[in-house]
């Protein structure tokens, strides 16, 4: 009788330890799904994050961000914004706060305060309406990057207006964007964040039946033209940046994609 109780124990036990390596195995894919810079699949979202030039890959609830120490800045921050999180909802404007995830120290905002140059968002606020903790979370200093005033409230922010309307058009849209922190650039504050000389705003839609990419390259001062003439390929950004921007995408649609500087099917009015 206390042989065969052993027995039984025995085989719970052998049981609950098959099932712990398991969830063990799982919880590590995931740990270095997470560590590799990929964004999770949820919902529509099939698509994965940028490759890091940092290895500092940060985890916010409403974004993701590399952030480049050396620059004091993130080399990009990367959302999805779907249809159904576009609102008009005004939230009360939160102070700036440094972003404590950032291992390495994220800059403080004061660098920002009498240099001329605003705190330009990279996930804008107007993205992240849908909630005030989505819309504050905008807030921290990981997320912002040194940016002249015509600019920011000129052409980048009528290509993030037009971010949105093509979220709204073709149910959301994939969004990776920063500064090219290449070449020669001025800093400001006493921690030195580099200004940088363009900026760069990189969208995928898979939402509409057919992959399709565009690629923004921007000198950093106000332009009064269309936005399609800033249109690059993705491997231009690539090449200047030396991020990989999509590279869970099969080579061959990967490839294809973004090589091309067309703006056919982007519907610009």
């Amino acid at each position: 009788m206390r042989r065969k109780t052993f027995y039984s124990i025995l085989a719970i036990l052998i049981l609950v330890g098959a099932f712990s390596y398991e969830y063990f195995l799982e919880e590590e894919e995931q740990t270095q799904f997470i560590a590799e810079g990929k964004k999770v699949k949820k919902d529509t979202n099939e698509y994965f994050l940028p490759t890091s030039t940092t290895g500092q890959i940060i985890h916010h609830n409403g974004y993701s961000l590399s952030y480049n120490e050396a620059h004091e800045q993130a080399e990009w921050v990367a959302y999805e914004l779907k249809k159904s999180q576009l609102s008009n909802t005004n939230f009360k404007r939160p102070y700036f706060e440094v972003d404590e995830m950032v291992k390495t120290g994220a800059a403080h905002w004061r660098n920002y305060k009498g240099s001329g140059y605003d705190r330009g968002h990279l996930c804008p606020a107007a993205d992240r309406k849908f909630s005030k903790q989505a819309h504050d979370e905008t807030f921290l200093t990981s997320n912002i990057s040194p940016q002249q005033h015509d600019f920011n409230a000129g052409i980048w922010n009528r290509l993030e207006q037009k971010v949105r309307y093509w979220a709204s058009k073709y149910n959301g849209v994939f969004v990776v964007t920063g500064g090219v922190l290449k070449g020669d650039m001025k800093t400001i504050g006493s921690e030195n964040v580099s200004v940088p000389n363009q900026f760069y705003k990189v969208l995928i839609d898979n939402n509409t039946g057919s992959t399709k990419m565009i690629a923004f390259l921007i000198p950093h001062q106000d332009s009064n033209k269309p936005l399609y003439e800033f249109v690059v390929s993705v491997d231009e950004v690539e090449n200047l940046t030396g991020i990989d921007f999509f590279p869970e995408l099969e080579d061959a649609i990967e490839n294809k994609l973004e090589a091309s500087s067309s703006y056919k099917g982007w519907g610009f009015n």
